[in-house]
């Protein structure tokens, strides 16, 4: 039976959910922070030790600003609406992905998350945030050369985002779509990816559980017969 360490997730359909229902992009958004809230508390309950979830993506900037600034905004609220339940669930927040052009306030909440939950143990919480994984592994090469270290697969690995975390063993996209979207291109390499229609807002704890027992009775070779 196949040991699970880290699941990642690109919580796609949250805007076509609101249309679906007549409403806002923004509302499908909204539900989805919901539901991200859930997949949280069931990733505790069913002891999963690291998850990922893609929040906003380097391409992302190309949507309209009204709908741009509402994701920070909720950003921002959800951080301090839930880092009370964060600290008592014991809740470690990363923070992957380039910073820097996040404006200064998000920028300041998302570092005093990191300090404030560093020592948090039960639960790993990567949000990548204007991540991009072509940008990450251009990076990595860059500070390999800076550094002027033999360029191996360990020493991108230790360069990356994610770097002393294990790889995902469960990539989960939701909304239909077949592809990774820039997504952590290295690191899910030999993952199990799971591609469900259900949009994310509509996403729960009984399919994360269907997906991890279908992982757990896999073979996996990794090239090997």
């Amino acid at each position: 039976m196949n040991e699970l360490s880290h699941v990642a997730f690109i919580m796609d359909g949250n805007g076509r959910w609101g249309i679906k229902r007549n409403k806002t992009r923004n509302f499908g958004h909204l539900q989805g922070v919901k539901t991200v809230q859930k997949t949280v508390q069931a990733s505790i309950q069913l002891k999963i030790p690291i998850i990922t979830f893609f929040v906003f993506s380097t391409e992302n900037w190309k949507r309209p600003k009204t709908e741009i600034n509402f994701l920070l905004k909720l950003i921002k609220s959800y951080f301090k609406k839930e880092i009370k339940n964060i600290m008592q669930n014991n809740i470690k927040i990363n923070i992957i992905g380039d910073k820097k052009k996040l404006p200064l306030e998000i920028k300041k909440i998302l570092k005093k998350v990191e300090n404030d939950t560093k020592s948090n143990k039960k639960l790993i919480i990567n949000l990548a945030l204007n991540y991009g994984s072509k940008n990450e592994i251009k990076n990595a090469f860059m500070r390999i050369l800076d550094q002027k270290l033999k360029i191996t697969e360990k020493s991108i690995s230790q360069n990356l985002f994610t770097q002393n975390l294990p790889d995902p063993d469960i990539l989960i996209r939701t909304g239909g779509k077949k592809r990774l979207s820039n997504f952590m291109l290295w690191q899910l390499s030999y993952s199990e990816i799971y591609f469900i229609d259900k949009l994310w807002p509509d996403f729960n704890k009984l399919d994360l559980i269907k997906i991890i027992n279908n992982y757990k009775k896999i073979i996996r070779n990794y090239g090997d017969i």
